[in-house]
Parts: structure tokens; sequence; C-alpha cells
């Protein structure tokens, strides 16, 4: 029937126009009156659905997280895989690093979001490392979470700030080949004692 009103699809529109509302002007400077038009929705409802600014960021941030769960592989042990897929995600959706970006600015470590979704998901990723380790892939003397924060510092940071990345590598960054070399460096850096590192694969 026309003009029949349907809930889900208005969060949907609502979810993604948060999503780039907070992604471009975090908490503060994010307007619920803008993503009500671009959403197309009315402003009270979202006030309805998700309450305040700020709920409504901590639900679009776990929303984004639920996506990348969906998206890339938690099995570390196939480690290329694992490089490739958050790298390529990351290039596709650069709003997840700048939603990271703003509630650390904005929120700090003590309101940020800690969802179920989002502590099961970190969680998970610590328990591959530590089976990749008991199953001797990885360096079992460096503790599970100091070798996926590594791995994902040496991943997202030049993406989350690709002014410095430029500054540092040049105007003329070859993405490819810095994906090479962030290969290189991550199996180097969590290769068993006994297992020699090699050089980046520059041909893959």
């Amino acid at each position: 029937m026309a003009g029949t009103r349907d809930p889900e699809a208005t969060k949907a529109r609502i979810f993604e126009a948060a999503t780039a509302e907070f992604a471009q002007y975090g908490i503060a400077g994010a307007r619920v009156d803008r993503i009500a038009r671009n959403a197309k929705a009315n402003k009270q409802l979202i006030y309805a659905y998700f309450g305040d600014k700020e709920k409504l960021f901590h639900q679009v941030l776990e929303k984004t997280m639920l996506a990348v769960a969906g998206s890339v592989t938690t099995d570390i042990e196939d480690l290329d895989a694992w490089i490739d897929q958050h790298i390529d995600y990351h290039r596709e959706h650069p709003e997840l690093l700048r939603l990271l970006q703003w509630e650390a600015l904005e929120l700090g470590r003590e309101n940020a979001s800690a969802g179920e979704l989002r502590c099961g998901r970190y969680l998970e990723k610590r328990q591959k490392v530590e089976v990749a380790q008991a199953k001797g892939l990885m360096r079992a003397d460096m503790p599970a979470g100091q070798i996926l924060m590594l791995l994902m510092s040496m991943i997202n940071y030049p993406l989350a700030v690709p002014q410095v990345a430029e500054f540092t590598l040049g105007p003329d960054i070859d993405p490819e080949a810095q994906r090479a070399w962030i290969k290189d460096a991550i199996r180097r850096i969590v290769a068993p004692p006994d297992v020699p590192g090699t050089g980046p694969d520059t041909e893959a």
C-alpha cells in the first residue's frame, strides 16, 4: 500500500546517512537534522529509534564493526589473506577508521563504545592468534594481543593518516608496493624464531 511505513528500511537509511555524517564531522559536528534530511526521515523519529546523538554514534560504530566482521576473515593462519582483506576493506570503506578516530578524540577510552559485539570480535581475533601460536605458525614469546595490535597498526596507520604516509613515503606512493612491504614486515614480526624472514613479494 502506498505510504506504508517500513521501519527497517527507514533505519537502514538513517544508519547510512549517520555513518557518512559522523565520519565527516564527528559527534560534536554532526547534525541530526542533516542526517534526517539525507535519510529522508523525520528528525523526531531518529530520536525515537536511537536516542540522543551520542547513542546514535555508538550504534553506528557497532553496526560498522558488524559490517567489517562479515567482510574480512579472522583466519590469521592464512596471513596473506588476512592482511589483504583488511587492507582492501579499509581502502574501500575509509569511514570505519574515521569513526574510530572521532571516538578517540571525542569520547576517549573511558567512554568508548564497548558493546558485546565489539568486545567479542577482538577476543575472537586474539584467540585466533593464540591458536596460530600453539601450532607453531607464529612466535609464542609475544602476547597475542601485542601481535594483533602491531598488525592492525601497520595496516591501519597509513590509511588513517594518508597525509603522514605521503610525507614519509613521498607523493608517488605505489599502493601495491606498500602492501608488499607491510606483508614482509608482518611476516618478519610474527615468524617463529627458527623461520627466516623473506623479502617483499613485489610481484604478487
